[in-house]
């Protein structure tokens, strides 16, 4: 075996090493990036991680010239470029030798800043066995041309990385479903304690008030029973949303389910028919949930609308009453932690989350999600 094959050999166990050491995807792949621009002698490099709608993000970058990290990498991560577009359309499946930058041709057309000689770029696809994940890019100033070689080692890391972002994904899944279990094991356990306890403490309250004769020992049996009802009544919608129960008949019926258990009427409008992923269903579910809830404390209404409209590849989930609304100016942070993790869980489905309204006018909700 030659200097150089061991010299590889090294390189890819450093970088292995690198991969399995834990499961933040962005802290990975940075350090695994600066390790082989160290190691191989590359002076730049990117990650785009691409989505299997073909939405892209970069994920990891490296000694990007002036040009390319102008106004917080907004060339990075905006536009299309010849390599992802290649990506995308199934014609680049193995490391390609030479790809020239469209995104440093728009730097220089728009006078962006130095491109430090960086003008062409390797590009790899990021694969474990029929997923791929995104592309690895490596360049060097004045480089318009890598060997067979160097082609071979890239291809050799982009598979090691391939192949990390599957565990990865794969752990992630895990621990998903592990934090299902758990939720439907604190739910069983609230309804089966928890639950029981404040029903009878309504029962008893009730019958406190029936055997007593003192107006004022009644009405404080009344307030405790009341105070006993509210509570049952937000125990069963938490343990609603702990356990999704219902969805096993679907999206609509488990909001419909929802908006009976809180007191709403809840009015429906479905357009087209799809089965879903089951991460995307318990993302609506879940984005569903804080909004009929929403309506029901703060809208003063007792009727909500809901439209649910399938297109070719995505789904809109619209809610909107006719309530009090409030003041809400776009250009500002969203005014509360429901209607945050609203938009953060929409967003972490690749969606758009859009939010109008007006004091007395109501409130409109609407969330894009692309499958």
């Amino acid at each position: 075996m030659n200097e150089n094959h061991l010299s590889e050999l090294k390189i890819l166990k450093e970088i292995a090493e690198l991969l399995n050491r834990g499961t933040d995807i962005q802290a990975i792949l940075t350090e695994v990036l600066k390790k082989l621009l160290n190691v191989t002698g590359m002076q730049t490099g990117w990650i785009f991680l691409i989505d299997r709608t073909g939405r892209f993000e970069l994920a990891a970058k490296e000694n990007l010239p002036p040009a390319l990290t102008e106004n917080q990498n907004t060339l990075m991560c905006t536009g299309d470029c010849w390599c992802i577009n290649r990506y995308n359309n199934g014609r680049l499946d193995k490391a390609t030798n030479i790809i020239e930058c469209k995104r440093l041709e728009i730097a220089i057309e728009q006078g962006l800043g130095d491109t430090c000689g960086l003008t062409h770029h390797a590009t790899v696809p990021l694969k474990a066995g029929n997923e791929k994940f995104g592309l690895l890019n490596v360049g060097s100033p004045y480089k318009t041309r890598f060997n067979h070689e160097e082609l071979a080692l890239l291809e050799s890391i982009a598979l090691q990385i391939g192949s990390a972002l599957k565990r990865i994904n794969l752990t992630h899944r895990e621990q998903e479903i592990a934090l299902t279990a758990e939720r439907n094991r604190l739910a069983r356990d609230l309804h089966d304690s928890v639950n029981q306890l404040l029903f009878s403490l309504s029962l008893t309250a009730r019958g406190g008030m029936e055997m007593t004769k003192s107006k004022d020992v009644k009405e404080t049996f009344g307030y405790i029973q009341d105070l006993a009802q509210e509570a049952l009544n937000e125990m069963r919608a938490l343990i609603w949303q702990l356990r999704p129960k219902g969805l096993e008949k679907g999206i609509v019926s488990a909001l419909c389910s929802y908006g009976d258990m809180l007191g709403l009427k809840v009015n429906i409008n479905v357009n087209g028919v799809i089965h879903l992923p089951s991460t995307i269903e318990e993302g609506l579910w879940r984005i569903g949930q804080e909004a009929l809830a929403n309506c029901k404390k703060h809208s003063g209404e007792t009727s909500v609308h809901l439209s649910i409209l399938v297109g070719e590849n995505r789904i809109s989930l619209e809610i909107k009453d006719t309530g009090s609304g409030f003041h809400y100016d776009e250009a500002n942070e969203l005014p509360s932690l429901g209607l945050k993790s609203m938009k953060d869980r929409t967003e972490s489905l690749g969606g758009t989350f859009h939010i109008k309204s007006k004091t007395d006018k109501g409130t409109m909700i609407k969330v894009n999600i692309p499958f």
